[in-house]
C-alpha cells in the first residue's frame, strides 16, 4: 500500500491557492483524494457534483489525484480510502490555530491519521473562495485566482 492523502474541503469553488497545495501534495503521495465536504449548515454557490467536476476539470492532468465527496467525520472518510495523512493548507498564522484544534481532535478519533500542513505560495496568501466569489459577483477580474474554467462557471452563476 501506497502513501495516501486526503485533502478536504469546501472548494466553493477550487483556487490557484487550492491547486498549488493540490500539486505539491501529489509530489508527496502516491494517491490524493481531494474531497469535497458535503456540509449542510453552509450555503454553497457550486452543488457537490459542480463542485466535484471543477476539480476533475483542472486536476485531469495530475494522474494521482481522485476526486470524491464525504459527509460526516474526516477521520472516517480517511479509513475508508486507507488515507496516512491529511493535507490541509494554511495561508497565514490565522489558519494554523484553527487547523491546530481540528488535528488534535482527528488524532484523538483516529492516531495512525498524520496532517501535513502545507503553506500556500506567497501570492495566494490572502486567497479564499470567499473572496472570489465577491469579485466574480461584481465582475471583478479573477483570471489570475482561479482556473479559467472555474473562471467560466462564475461567470455563468452570476449572470444568470
Amino acid at each position: 500500500m501506497g502513501k495516501i492523502a486526503v485533502c478536504p474541503g469546501t472548494f466553493d469553488p477550487i483556487t490557484y491557492g487550492h491547486l498549488d497545495i493540490i500539486l505539491r501534495g501529489a509530489k508527496v503521495f502516491d494517491e490524493i483524494y481531494v474531497c469535497v465536504l458535503n456540509n449542510a449548515s453552509k450555503q454553497p454557490l457550486f452543488s457537490v457534483e459542480e463542485r466535484m467536476d471543477l476539480i476533475r476539470e483542472v486536476t485531469k492532468d495530475i494522474h494521482n489525484v481522485k476526486v470524491d465527496s464525504f459527509q460526516g467525520l474526516l477521520v472516517d472518510y480517511a479509513k475508508k480510502v486507507n488515507a496516512n495523512a491529511i493535507i490541509r493548507g494554511l495561508r497565514a498564522v490565522s489558519d494554523f490555530e484553527y487547523e491546530m484544534q481540528i488535528t488534535s481532535m482527528n488524532k484523538v478519533l483516529y492516531d495512525e491519521l498524520d496532517t501535513l500542513f502545507m503553506m500556500t505560495k506567497g501570492k495566494y496568501s490572502f486567497l479564499s473562495s470567499s473572496i472570489v466569489k465577491e469579485v466574480a459577483k461584481y465582475n471583478g477580474d479573477i483570471s489570475d485566482l482561479v482556473p479559467e474554467p472555474v473562471e467560466k462557471a462564475l461567470k455563468q452563476k452570476f449572470n444568470n
